[in-house]
């Protein structure tokens, strides 16, 4: 079997160092617009299996090309890149695992297509979206009545600084949609749309984390794909005490607009402005970070008012050196890539993760997570 990883970043070079050890993948290709960047990959997984090819990954027909003889892809790239990936694996028949949920209407309207094709897509694959749209799934599929369903995650690095208390793991462009775009929740069978900064909520996780504050933010697929079997569902995403508060202030005040204005002649935007003057105060002195997960289904079960609820606090992998944000993304991944190239799913179509890793499914995937040092609890009360 050939996996191809397109995106060979801190997350992409996680993927390609644990899917290398599987003994039924004979080969994994290493893709990526940088030799810096491939060079590290093979470097971090120093294994027999793993060559690094330099290619651009810019159009379909570029990702078309690095796909040709491929059994399965893992895109690891930007939230730009992944519809067009996603077209790409279709046109080239080859299965295809996407970090990224955005866009998830335009991906569904290639179901057809992808079924025709006789591949296996999966978007939104890491922890949130990912696991935290899976462990809804099968709450409200464990309840006769399902009432509410609310999916809350976050980074947070483990040395936070002030004055935000927060530092980018990743793309500062994607961290900066949580602030100005609406979030997709579902209420009472209906998408609704809601506000940046809504719902504003105190949230406590166990040591070293402590007291944190979350709001809602965009539920991506299960939205659309759960709206039907629970009454309410919100993600939400967290932050330490304070950091919402203050990117709201800056929201009100018109730091956070697009439409340029005019200083001294020049145009400006003023959210890439923001931008700016914000990076070199979210880089943090530390890669340390802990990655924190809860989610709570709420309903009846044999008539009685139940709540399930899964929880994680997932620190710095010290082991592997890498951080827990890379871990918890790439690792359900990497899984789900394997489980479809030796036939554990087989459903052809866009399928999110609440549509597959749900059932008699559930719990062998929650325990192969746990084998790679992302535990999950759960609760019922």
């Amino acid at each position: 079997m050939h996996v191809v990883v397109l995106g060979t970043g801190m997350i992409g070079t996680t993927v390609v160092r644990e899917i290398a050890k599987f003994e039924n993948i004979d080969k994994v290709t290493a893709v990526d617009g940088f030799q810096k960047n491939i060079d590290t990959c093979l470097q971090a997984a120093n294994h027999r299996k793993v060559v690094g090819k330099l290619a651009e990954l810019q159009t379909e027909k570029d990702i078309y090309n690095v796909l040709e003889d491929a059994d399965v892809a893992i895109a690891c790239l930007p939230h730009s890149l992944s519809l067009t990936a996603v077209h790409a694996a279709i046109d080239v028949k080859c299965n295809l695992v996407d970090l990224v949920g955005s866009q998830f209407e335009e991906k569904m309207e290639l179901d057809a297509q992808a079924k025709q094709a006789g591949v296996t897509i999966v978007p939104g694959c890491g922890v949130a979206p990912g696991i935290t749209n899976f462990l809804a799934a099968q709450g409200i599929k464990m309840l006769d009545e399902a009432d509410e369903a609310v999916m809350i995650c976050g980074g947070l690095p483990r040395h936070p600084l002030p004055p935000l208390w927060y530092q980018v793991v990743f793309r500062l462009e994607s961290v900066m949609g949580l602030y100005t775009r609406p979030a997709l929740a579902a209420e009472n069978g209906e998408l609704v749309q809601i506000p940046p900064f809504s719902g504003l909520e105190t949230v406590t996780f166990p040591e070293p984390v402590g007291e944190c504050e979350a709001v809602i933010t965009d539920a991506h697929s299960a939205a659309h794909t759960l709206k039907d079997k629970v009454k309410s569902l919100y993600e939400k995403t967290v932050r330490y005490a304070g950091h919402w508060s203050k990117m709201s202030v800056l929201a009100e005040l018109g730091f956070l607009d697009k439409d340029a204005i005019e200083v001294e002649g020049t145009p400006i935007s003023p959210v890439k402005f923001t931008e700016k003057v914000l990076e070199p105060q979210l880089c943090g002195q530390s890669n340390e970070d802990i990655t924190v997960l809860r989610v709570v289904v709420r309903g009846l079960k044999d008539g009685i008012k139940t709540t399930f609820t899964w929880e994680m606090v997932n620190p710095y992998d010290r082991e592997r050196d890498i951080t827990s944000m890379a871990r918890t993304t790439a690792i359900p991944a990497m899984l789900t890539a394997n489980w479809i190239v030796t036939g554990k799913i087989r459903e052809k179509g866009v399928l999110p993760t609440e549509k597959i890793i749900i059932g008699e499914r559930f719990e062998p995937f929650m325990k192969e997570l746990k084998g790679y040092g992302i535990d999950i609890a759960f609760r019922q009360e």
